[in-house]
């Protein structure tokens, strides 16, 4: 059951265009290359924090009543561990949200959750809930994978969770994997990609472990790990063959790649995510959550990091934010066109120069080139990246801004 979702102009991709992310930060260990906001916890304060981020909703709406009058689309509880919340306090939260904001009537409603957190009356009660696409974070079906990632399931409780998961009537299944871990082969990942295809998922990620992605932040374990020259990625050339192993088999399998990282049966691409890809609206919840709003102002917000000051402040009623940007014209269209270049789509570029304010001639020459030396194709006014482009995305991104 694809999901209802406006399709962006720029881009020709169904992107939600006003949506909604949660950020449930409590996990029971922390992964050694995690560098999102995450509060290692045995007990976790479920109903508070359910309660906590209903407030700061509240705040916001107080704060700024036009985001009363938009329609969300989707709705992402990310983490963290979101399947470690009882289904009770999600549906508590979602039920809040819906008397709060509008929410379009074919609303996506993704959780985030770990498979060894996976039993049939879990996630029979997201389903309730209104959860309508569970995305797994797998990474690995591999053991000494696995162990470097510091992830506690094994690939029989992956397939425990896929069976739960289509037990409880999940629309759609969606799966997150690793590679260019160190130790990691391109016959492993090959072998994860043909086991991840023969669950039949309808939506799978597949990311590289690369400092681009933060994931190698100055503070986590396994950056500590490397500087000190007791662990190596795999050379960058063994990388590019994972990925393409990946294309390949996912391909074969009716998966077909619409982003750089993302492959989906079709219309199974994620909503939410191509909101972030296709200059979307996203309000933010919960620590460490980062938001984007375009009115009154544009600016971008990222929540306080701490769990126990999160709560504090929003108990009280404030806002509770680490800081707050301004966003104008130059930043929204760098934002706009490098986010659409991750698209198999594409974007139309002189379209985004247009709606920026940017100009348009200086950039014809580069275009063209870019052309010209197989790094992008242009249709229809929309230029996209071939494989060798996306390869160096980062680089045309800096020709073109």
């Amino acid at each position: 059951m694809p999901f209802d979702a406006p399709v962006d102009a720029l881009t020709g991709m169904p992107a939600a265009r006003f949506g909604l992310y949660l950020h449930f930060p409590y996990c029971l260990a922390k992964c050694p290359y995690c560098d999102f906001a995450v509060a290692v916890a045995r007990q976790v304060p479920e109903e508070r924090y359910a309660r906590a981020v209903l407030a700061e909703l509240d705040t916001r709406l107080a704060a700024e009543p036009s985001l009363a009058g938009k329609v969300l689309d989707s709705i992402f509880l990310g983490g963290g561990t979101p399947s470690l919340w009882h289904p009770r306090y999600v549906a508590q939260v979602l039920d809040g949200i819906a008397a709060r904001l509008r929410v379009a009537p074919g609303v996506e409603v993704s959780l985030e959750g770990n498979p060894e957190r996976a039993d049939a009356e879990r996630f029979a009660g997201y389903r309730a809930a209104g959860v309508n696409r569970l995305s797994l974070g797998v990474q690995s079906f591999q053991p000494e994978t696995l162990k470097a990632l510091g992830r506690a399931h094994d690939a029989a409780m992956v397939e425990g969770a896929v069976d739960a998961a289509r037990s409880a009537a999940f629309p759609v299944v969606a799966m997150d994997f690793i590679y260019g871990v160190h130790g990691q082969t391109v016959a492993q990942v090959e072998a994860d990609a043909r086991r991840a295809v023969a669950l039949a998922p309808e939506h799978l990620s597949t990311y590289a472990l690369t400092v681009e992605r933060d994931v190698l932040a100055e503070d986590t374990p396994l950056s500590k790990r490397l500087k000190r020259g007791e662990l190596e990625l795999p050379p960058d050339d063994t990388v590019v063959d994972m990925a393409r192993v990946v294309r390949e088999v996912y391909g074969a399998a009716g998966l077909h790649r619409y982003e750089v990282s993302n492959h989906a049966r079709p219309g199974f691409s994620s909503r939410h995510n191509a909101l972030y890809w296709t200059g979307g609206e996203y309000l933010a919840l919960g620590v460490g959550a980062t938001g984007m709003l375009l009115s009154p102002q544009p600016h971008r917000y990222v929540n306080l990091r701490s769990a126990e000051r999160y709560l504090v402040e929003a108990e009280a009623g404030r806002l509770p934010e680490e800081g707050r940007e301004p966003l104008g014209p130059e930043e929204l269209f760098a934002e706009r066109l490098a986010m659409g270049l991750r698209l198999v789509s594409g974007v139309d570029w002189e379209a985004v120069c247009e709606r920026y304010g940017q100009p348009v001639e200086p950039r014809r020459a580069e275009v063209a080139r870019l052309v010209a030396h197989g790094f992008a194709t242009l249709r229809d006014g929309r230029l996209a990246l071939t494989e060798k482009g996306a390869d160096v995305h980062s680089a045309v991104c800096a020709r073109l801004l």
